[in-house]
Formats: C-alpha cells, structure tokens, sequence
C-alpha cells in the first residue's frame, strides 16, 4: 500500500496544470514523506509552502525578476552594489556577442538555475548557447513548485560581468535569512560548483552547529568579511517589510555585490541537519495574517 501511494504521488507530482492548492501538497509530501500542514504550519518549509499559496505581495514578481529587481536595489541601497549589466535582449539571437568581453554571464531573469558562465569567450560554441537559452526562455519556472511571485514573469536574458576575485577559483556566496526584517543566520556556500561546502554564522560571527542536505558541512572556520557590518546594513534595508526574505550577496576584493532576492529558498523542500533545525528555523518565521 505504502509503495501504491508513492506511485501515485509521482505520477501526480508532474501534473503541472493542478492548482497550486492541489499540486503544493502533492509536490511536499512525494518529496519530504510527511503531509503538509498549512493550517497550522509549524516548520520553516511548511510556511514556505504557505508563503507560496497565500503571500501575494505585488512587488515580489518585481523583486525575483533579476532584471527589474535592479531598479528596487538601486533605489533602496544605490547602484554601487548593482553587477556590472552588459545588456538586456528578449531573444538570443539578440545577444551580439562581439560586443561582450571575454569573459561573462547569461541569465535568463524568470527563474532560478538559469546561468551560463563564460570565462572565455573564444571557447563558446554560440549555437549551444543559444539554443539553451531558447529552451529556458520556454520554460515556466512557476510550474516547477508554484512559487508565487515567478507566474507570469518576462522571460528576458541578461549579460552581466563575470564576478571573479584574484587568485580565487571560486567566490563565496553570503545569504542572509531575513525575518521581518532583521538577520537571524548567514549561509556561506564555499567552492561552489566544485565541493560545495556550506555553513552558518549568526551575526556576530558565531559559527552555527547545524548544515543542510547535499552540500558538505564546512569543519573549518570561515574568515570573517571585513564588511560584515555594511552587509549587515544594506541587507536589513533590502528585507525591512517582509515576513521573510533571503538576501544574497557577493564581496569582490571587498566590494559587496547585490545577488538576488528569494522568498522560496530550495522550494520549501530543504532537509535540515538536524531535522529540528526545521522547526527552530519555523519559528523565526511570523506569517501575516
């Protein structure tokens, strides 16, 4: 029986036209093995879910578009914090790619995992390119876990500069979980793409005891960033008005750079190391009413 109900969860779980009431449910308890309480959510991922169905603030399909959530960053903080932007184009054909340096980054702006990262260009065989780009531009990412503010979102590609730091093969990746507000924790994601080490801080720079699933808890001590204090400052502007937001953010040869703005992170499916970190976690969370 147990093995017939996990059947037809998969099966279910691809049906991409159910309403999000039906299809979020589903979608958790395939994933996660528990039923999804959105009465009464208790844990981080079961108010993210809950975030998902019933937080429809206007601004946030602004604020995950990484195009037009330049405009928000620059008014909140100023557009010193902004990546450097190459060049906006509705189609790849668009992108003339003569034009752009030597090294570079693709994105398309409607969803998450839609980079390209060349760091150089004489290597890069266009017509691939392109025709990844054609792809994602096709694809609806609110169909992936109906996360709200990514319904209906312009599927335009970006060119940014290609963030690198010397003698660095790899930049580390600061998020900042934000509640109403304010900080509770930082992730630090260390070699990403390579060994992906991860681990948390709190705002004083204590390490936290706690990591999630796939990624390789990081045992050593991380350097504290020299502008942890600024960070700490233009992160908390960026978050001021929402129930919970995470703020990302790069430092560059100690210059910070604005990353994205997520309300959903993992899809509100993440595996907490211990699992009752996913209830401590929860309860940062305060959902409006």
């Amino acid at each position: 029986m147990r093995n017939y109900k996990k059947i037809i969860l998969r099966l279910l779980k691809n049906f991409k036209f159910l309403p999000p009431k039906i299809y979020i449910p589903l979608q958790y308890e395939y994933v996660t093995g528990n039923k999804l309480n959105l009465k009464n959510p208790k844990t981080f991922n079961e108010k993210i879910q809950w975030y998902k169905l019933n937080y429809k603030n206007p601004i946030l399909r602004k604020l995950v578009d990484k195009y037009n959530v330049r405009e928000f960053v620059s008014d909140k903080i100023g557009e010193k914090y902004l990546n450097t932007l190459l060049g906006v184009y509705e189609t790849p054909n668009e992108i003339d790619f003569e034009k752009l340096p030597n090294k570079f980054v693709l994105k398309c702006v409607h969803g998450s995992g839609y980079n390209i990262c060349v760091k150089d260009k004489s290597s890069l065989d266009i017509v691939k390119t392109k025709k990844i780009l054609e792809k994602w531009q096709k694809k609806n990412f609110y169909n992936k876990g109906k996360e709200w503010a990514y319904k209906g979102i312009k599927p335009l590609i970006i060119a940014e500069k290609f963030l690198e730091e010397f003698e660095k093969e790899v930049i580390n990746d600061y998020k900042f979980f934000c509640f109403d507000g304010k900080i509770k924790f930082i992730q630090i994601d260390i070699e990403r793409q390579i060994k992906n080490y991860r681990c948390y801080y709190n705002t004083d720079w204590e390490k936290l005891n706690f990591c999630t699933e796939k990624k390789l808890f990081y045992e050593d001590e991380t350097t504290r960033p020299e502008k942890l204090t600024e960070m700490i400052e233009v992160v908390e502007k960026l978050a001021e008005n929402f129930p919970f937001v995470r703020v990302d953010f790069y430092l560059i040869e100690n210059h910070i750079i604005f990353g994205e703005l997520t309300f959903y992170p993992g899809n509100g499916l993440i595996k907490f190391l211990p699992e009752e970190m996913n209830t401590i976690v929860g309860d940062y969370f305060k959902l409006p009413n």
